[in-house]
């Protein structure tokens, strides 16, 4: 036999190795040592969800981001340490000064810094931290250095931004959420905000356009990967929503404000099991939310059986909300209506109360307007002019209303009026005057039966609708500019 083994000697060799924290550790600091930064972060990654805990793991993390130029999740991982782990690791607030001034948001680099410098003022990184705070204070007329702007109210208008997303003034959003990203192209939660309110509005291609990229520039961002199970589950997209959430439900995120987002997003979209998990979590670890953190806890629980909880929950809910009183998940169960809503496009609910208003059917309005989904301005106020038939007081919504109106004589295919509210609707944002009600009714009659192959002369539409042919050729030439 020699120096073979018996199958019995060479079974008894074979030593069970647990692969723990340190082994990560270490796998993620060689890679990182060989600048193969993605092995390293993933490294790293692995051996944190193992020691969750460990300071020296969690700043190596955060080294590795900034490398990666992923300044956003480094300090996000610098700021768990100093709240969650270890309050008196003073090195965090440099890094993080480091990494605010590399995403041009200089009050909030100096803030950090100087905190740095008042706790640590013999520091390991005293010197390039006093070279940093001379950077972020010098007076210069060079404005082709970063450094040397002076600081800007980002965070109050990130702040502002959010609040109007919340209220649904999706445009007053956009606005301000636009000077956000033009200014700071790598802050890249103003770009998640952004790419949800033109979603909300029905401005989807713009709302993809942004959220690609986050996801070209900042793959692995939690937010983008949520907000486009989101949209796919608006778009009943439901292959697409499987996918994307099967693959969520492995990410063990560090960061309250991940898990939250997390749960509530898996919430939405009627994944109830794995939204109570992140949610219940974050409620027994003493996470004090506002009432749409109660709201999605309280339907999370209810879909999962924890039937008093959830109503425990839902007291919270009105407590901070009464303004969401009837739309309990008890009540959402008994009426499915509330839920088919959830997965209209914009177009499709202004039609849904464009019918409603042809049938008299006042209570289904009502219904549309109490939805739990999010509506923009025109939408609120389509309904509104609905309910109050004050057209007047409406005047450029009431257009739209009016053409449609026209257009019902002749037509009441479905897929017609998607189209017809889809095309109103860019004109209405355009700013595009709609008073001529006929023009824009011919003209869009004539662009359909063209798009459906089934030709008919501008000559015969604009006797149909009562117009000339020069007034049709005029409103087809705007039509088919919007939709393109």
């Amino acid at each position: 036999m020699g120096k073979q083994l018996s199958k019995q000697q060479q079974k008894a060799q074979v030593v069970p190795f647990l692969q723990d924290g340190q082994y990560y550790y270490h796998k993620g600091l060689k890679a990182y040592r060989e600048q193969n930064l993605q092995k390293a972060s993933k490294y790293l990654q692995k051996a944190i969800e193992l020691d969750p805990k460990d300071s020296v793991k969690l700043s190596q993390l955060a080294t590795i981001y900034t490398d990666m130029g992923k300044y956003s999740q480094s300090n996000e991982l610098l700021s768990y340490i100093l709240d969650e782990v270890d309050k008196d690791m003073n090195e965090c607030h440099y890094f993080m000064a480091n990494n605010y001034a590399h995403l041009g948001l200089f009050q909030e680099a100096y803030k950090c810094a100087t905190e740095y410098a008042n706790k640590e003022p013999f520091g390991e990184f005293t010197i390039e931290n006093e070279d940093l705070i001379e950077l972020l204070t010098m007076e210069d007329d060079d404005d082709d250095d970063p450094f040397l702007k002076d600081p800007d109210d980002l965070i109050l208008k990130q702040d502002a931004a959010k609040s109007l997303l919340e209220s649904s003034q999706f445009e007053e959003a956009i606005l301000l959420l636009e000077e956000i990203v033009a200014e700071y192209p790598e802050f890249w939660s103003a770009h998640n905000n952004l790419s949800l309110a033109y979603f909300y509005i029905g401005e989807v291609d713009k709302a993809k356009e942004y959220l690609q990229t986050v996801l070209r520039s900042n793959p692995g961002n939690l937010h983008a990967y949520c907000n486009l199970l989101v949209f796919y589950y608006y778009e009943r997209q439901d292959d697409k929503v499987e996918e994307l959430a099967n693959m969520l439900s492995s990410v063990h995120p560090l960061l309250y404000e991940h898990r939250y987002k997390l749960g509530a997003t898996f919430a939405l979209v009627g994944y109830y099991p794995l939204a109570y998990k992140w949610l219940r979590s974050l409620y027994k670890q003493g996470f004090e939310g506002d009432d749409t953190f109660y709201y999605w806890l309280s339907y999370a629980a209810y879909f999962t059986g924890h039937i008093t909880f959830a109503e425990q929950m839902w007291e919270r809910v009105l407590k901070e909300n009464k303004s969401k009183a009837g739309s309990e998940p008890w009540n959402q169960q008994r009426d499915p209506s509330e839920q088919r809503m959830k997965s209209l496009t914009l177009e499709e609910r202004l039609y849904a109360v464009f019918l409603a208003v042809q049938t008299n059917n006042e209570d289904q309005i009502l219904g549309l307007k109490t939805a739990n989904v999010p509506q923009s301005q025109l939408e609120k106020e389509f309904i509104e002019m609905a309910l109050s038939k004050d057209y007047n007081a409406y005047d450029k919504i009431a257009s739209i209303y009016h053409i449609a109106n026209v257009l019902f004589v002749h037509e009441e295919d479905d897929e017609f009026f998607l189209f017809v509210f889809r095309t109103l609707v860019k004109a209405f944002k355009n700013g595009t005057s709609m008073k001529n009600h006929l023009g824009w009714a011919a003209a869009l009659h004539y662009i359909w039966k063209d798009q459906q192959d089934e030709p008919i002369s501008q000559t015969a539409v604009a006797e149909l609708y009562g117009v000339s042919v020069s007034t049709i050729g005029k409103y087809v030439k705007q039509v088919r500019r919007l939709a393109d």
